[in-house]
This record gives structure tokens, sequence and C-alpha cells, in this order.
């Protein structure tokens, strides 16, 4: 690594899987200090345990502005200061279409996916500014808050928001020193993925991997992603080197969300050969 993270705190919701616990070990490996958000406790704490000294785990619940609240001042009181919040956490929320959707579920995803990340913002930048150090402000969207098509309606209205927000953020706190930025994932690994289509713990890696094999062919760079395509710049949005990049959502996504990845491609040129094999046929048959 290249320690581009020497001496950077940061907090990182949803670390015990997944994308968090790939951005976590990231920020650690380049030199960070990381408290470790998450509901899992059990995988929380042996992730602490397994990073050592840069890392403490608290139990987050981010639909909880006190537990978020907490986690900033626990990087402060452990670490001394705050330079990065990394608003990760989340889960496909309410999967209602929306002809069945109903305020509840609705608001339910929104707390989850949206709220809590303005309340991230909130509090790491109230942090920043009490610091007058400025901060990296850095939320986990996706291809869905980019496109429709991808993901269910709460979830995909819900990641638009937190475009939306970033972009707010940028206009607002950047006279302050305080960038946000996002990032959207395409098509990546994660337990996430096994949970979303009811896959047991015990066959996610199987899955996962059907999941590549199957997929990775029709992504425009040939494979699909990993926790660490996320985490490598999500240490560039951390770092010094990102310092005028503000207000921006990066898709890191192989390309995806550049090209049209429905079928029209072949269907078209299906069509056109079965139409001109009708018109080469001879009349009357």
């Amino acid at each position: 690594m290249s320690s581009l993270l020497n001496g950077k705190v940061a907090v990182v919701t949803g670390a015990a899987s997944g994308i968090g616990q790939g951005v976590a070990r990231r920020f650690i490996a380049e030199g960070g200090q990381v408290i470790l958000c998450d509901i899992a406790d059990d995988a929380g704490t042996a992730l602490s345990d397994e990073l050592g000294a840069a890392a403490r785990y608290v139990h987050t619940d981010v639909t909880s502005e006190d537990d978020i609240a907490a986690a900033v001042d626990l990087a402060v009181s452990t670490f001394g200061r705050l330079d990065v919040m990394v608003n990760n956490a989340g889960a496909q929320g309410d999967p209602s279409p929306i002809l069945e959707t109903d305020a509840a579920g609705f608001d339910r995803t929104i707390a989850l996916l949206t709220r809590s990340v303005l309340l991230g913002h909130s509090h790491a930048a109230r942090q920043f500014v009490n610091q007058e150090s400025g901060g990296s402000i850095i939320s986990t969207c996706s291809a869905a808050a980019l496109q429709g098509g991808w993901s269910t309606t709460g979830y995909t209205i819900a990641k638009h928001a937190v475009v939306g927000l970033i972009r707010q953020a940028a206009a607002e706190l950047g006279p302050l020193g305080i960038r946000s930025n996002g990032i959207a994932p395409g098509i990546i690994m994660t337990p996430i993925m096994s949970r979303t289509f009811g896959v047991e713990d015990a066959r996610s890696g199987e899955f996962l991997q059907f999941l590549a094999d199957r997929l990775g062919p029709t992504q425009p760079s040939r494979r699909v992603g990993y926790p660490e395509d996320i985490a490598s710049v999500a240490t560039f949005l951390a770092s010094d080197m990102s310092d005028y990049v503000n207000g921006v959502v990066i898709p890191v996504d192989g390309g995806a969300t550049s090209v049209t990845l429905g079928t029209f491609a072949t269907d078209v040129v299906t069509a056109a050969e079965e139409f001109t094999a009708q018109a080469n046929r001879p009349q009357g048959r």
C-alpha cells in the first residue's frame, strides 16, 4: 500500500461485511484508523479484533440518529479526530413495486438509505467544523441512483435522493472545506446479493461465483465487481489526492451505466434475419 491515509480517522458504516469491510480494510492498510459501524455485532467484533489497534467496533443502527452521533463521538474519543465519513450501510428495503407500495414500507426504506446519509453528513460536518479541519464525506450510491430499472422502487428513489444530497452538500459544505462525493457500484459480489435472493449463508460463496461466471461476460469490462474495486475509489476520495473533487458520483461499474445492456442489439439482428428470410421465400410457399 502507498500510505495515502496516514493519520486520517474514518467512520465506516456497514463495515462488518461486503463493501464496508473492503473499505475498512483498505483504509487501515493505507495507514488510517477506522471506527467500524454495523448491527452485526459478532462479525463486527471479529473484524475489529483481526484489524487490531487501528480499528474499533461499535453497534450502529443508522436509522438511529443517536447511534450515528455516538459513532462520530467514538472516533474523536478513541483516535482524537475525524477526517472521513463513509455512509455505506444499507439493504434492499421494501421490495414492493409502485402499484403495491405503501407509506410505511417506503418510509422505512428512506430512513435506512437516505435519512441515514443525511444524518451522517450533518454529524460528521459538525465535527469537521469544530476541528476547523475540513473533511471528506463519501456515500455509497448505486447504479440504481443513475438509471431506472436496476432495482426496486423504494431503493431506486432512495439512492437517487442520495445523489441530490451529495450535490446540495457540495454547495453548502464546500465553502467550509468539506467535500461530499459518492460512489455508484454496479454488480458487486457481496453477501447482500445472496440475501436479496434468499440464498442461505452457507451457499453464499457458491452463489456469488455462479453470478460472476454468468454475468461477467455480459458486462462491458467482461467481469463483475468486488468490494476491493469500491475500496480503491473510496481511498482516493478519502485522500488528499482528491482535494479538488467535490459533489460528484463516480460509477464503479465496469462501464455498465455508460452503455445499453438490454437485448436490443441482438434482438434487432434476429428480427432482421427473420425479415430477410421471409422476404426471400418464393411466393406461394
